[in-house]
């Protein structure tokens, strides 16, 4: 198995209504669009990455 091969799965916080991203995960967590792909995807140190969700939950209150 090549463990260099990011396994993208759709955010748990995606919608529904086709509006979706796909992350992978590990030292560092990638993000992209679904529907966009071909584009690339945004690179984001894994301790960031969960400092930007903490901060997001917060103010989903």
């Amino acid at each position: 198995m090549n463990t260099d091969t990011p396994r993208w799965h759709k955010s748990s916080y995606s919608a529904n209504g086709g509006n979706c991203v796909e992350v992978t995960e590990g030292l560092v967590t990638g993000i992209r669009d679904t529907q966009n792909r071909e584009l690339g995807h945004l690179a984001v140190p894994a301790p960031e990455w969960t400092a930007l969700m903490s901060a997001l939950r917060g103010r989903a209150a």
